[in-house]
């Protein structure tokens, strides 16, 4: 753990520059939160409530941080799981790559071209609906390694799970997007 992140989790840990240093650590993390979220929530608007969650969960959790990981491995650890948990509770509301047959269900493609935020091209959009097609822990594990470039041990800290099970996720995350564009078997 580098000496500015100790001095911000000594900030943090006192009463007096709780604030100021809880700010601070929102600055530094929002971003790489947000893209790690967004990746995982396509609505824009939703990705915001996840990551405000996020800040919420870590401020009242703070005096409980021991230190034990770095700062950012737990705050990676909350925003996971609440990305995951806002995916789980609603489901109901997104079909399929382009099922627009289900009444109050908005497909992946739709949401995507329907997003201001997207700003894609064509291949982009479609790999983002291969990765949206993958269970939500798959794909969490796929955007960590592909787009974060994080290596399988933050990740296992992070997620809570072995190497051996990442890696074997990853593997078929990868498979089904090949397959989603035709290179797959």
């Amino acid at each position: 753990m580098q000496l500015d992140e100790q001095q911000l989790i000594k900030r943090l840990h006192d009463e007096s520059t709780r604030r100021a240093a809880f700010e601070e650590m929102v600055r530094k993390y929002q971003e790489p939160l947000y893209r790690l979220v967004r990746r995982m929530v396509l609505i824009h608007e939703d990705a915001d409530d996840v990551l405000q969650n996020t800040f919420i969960k870590a401020w009242q959790g703070i005096e409980k941080f021991r230190g034990d990981s770095s700062l950012g491995t737990w705050l990676y650890r909350i925003a996971s799981h609440e990305a995951l948990d806002h995916l789980e509770k609603n489901k109901h509301l997104c079909a399929s790559i382009d099922d627009e047959d289900s009444p109050g269900t908005m497909s992946i493609a739709a949401k995507l071209e329907g997003d201001p935020f997207f700003d894609g091209d064509e291949v982009e959009r479609q790999l983002q609906e291969a990765i949206a097609s993958l269970p939500n822990k798959q794909r969490l594990v796929f955007n960590m390694k592909y787009y974060d470039e994080m290596k399988y041990e933050d990740m296992s800290q992070v997620l809570g799970t072995s190497v051996g099970a990442l890696k074997a996720s990853y593997h078929h995350a990868v498979q089904k997007i090949s397959k989603f564009f035709g290179l797959g078997d």
